[in-house]
């Protein structure tokens, strides 16, 4: 299916008393700076392009272990409880854990894809990981207005969309995105040391880490590392295993964000 034409909204900072005109669609509007992360979401909402949703991922520099990838609606209210929503890499493991349930008691809609080491390796990292923003907003319960993701442009949406550069820490719905992510693939990685001991994937969740490149050395690449990152390739080769796929490097990665 060709790419959707994405949408935009013009940011401006009126002079007292002017009232933004929508002259294209989606319509130019303005932020107000007193709504904390809820300021973007409610501008689009304010020009009749909600509901929003945010789309963010976590695993992308990971060696080991899926990329996961969340989109999340959030109602209007629910403020005070949702207070501290914020990048999740930013936020401790217990914060993270304390506004999972949350999110997913108060948000409109939300939904988790996960994209296998396999799949990582055949597309590529980033290819992947647009395909996962995909899957993710398509399996929203709720049709979104309009969708806002993390730094990253993604074509092929059925509605317009932004991506916000540093998004998870800009706008409520990215941040909450963000959260159940991070908790889903952490959750997945905590139980993946069990299946594959030795790794220490409950602790680094994947990522290299000193240990878990002495334990990659010491064992040899397992059935969830991604042979197409160079360090578990150069083991993989060096112990004479397989290399599943020989993947082109990413293209560059496409930051067109407004924020």
């Amino acid at each position: 299916m060709a790419a959707v034409a994405m949408g935009w909204c013009g940011f401006g900072e009126p002079s007292a008393g002017s009232v933004a005109i929508a002259t294209t669609w989606p319509p130019r509007t303005v932020i107000r700076k007193s709504s904390g992360l809820r300021t973007l979401e409610s501008a689009l909402q304010r020009s009749g392009l909600g509901p929003v949703a945010g789309v963010d991922e976590v695993g992308r520099g990971a060696c080991a272990g899926p990329l996961v990838v969340a989109a999340c609606v959030l109602g209007p209210g629910r403020l005070e409880s949702l207070a501290a929503l914020d990048d999740s890499k930013k936020l401790a493991e217990k914060t993270r854990e304390k506004l999972f349930p949350l999110i997913c008691r108060y948000a409109l809609a939300y939904h988790v894809v996960f994209i296998s080491s396999a799949e990582v390796d055949l597309r590529g990292v980033h290819v992947a990981n647009i395909e996962g923003m995909r899957r993710a907003v398509a399996g929203l319960s709720v049709r979104p207005g309009y969708v806002l993701s993390d730094g990253f442009r993604v074509p092929g949406l059925p509605v317009p969309s932004l991506p916000v550069v540093g998004g998870d820490a800009a706008a409520a719905c990215i941040a909450a995105a963000s959260v159940l992510a991070k908790v889903s693939r952490d959750r997945f990685m905590v139980a993946l040391d069990a299946d594959h001991p030795g790794y220490g994937f409950a602790e680094h969740k994947g990522y290299s880490t000193p240990a878990h490149s002495m334990a990659l050395t010491r064992l040899g690449p397992c059935s969830e590392h991604r042979h197409s990152f160079i360090n578990v390739r150069r083991v993989a080769n060096g112990a004479n295993a397989r290399v599943v796929v020989e993947c082109k490097p990413d293209p560059p990665a496409e930051r067109d964000g407004y924020w």
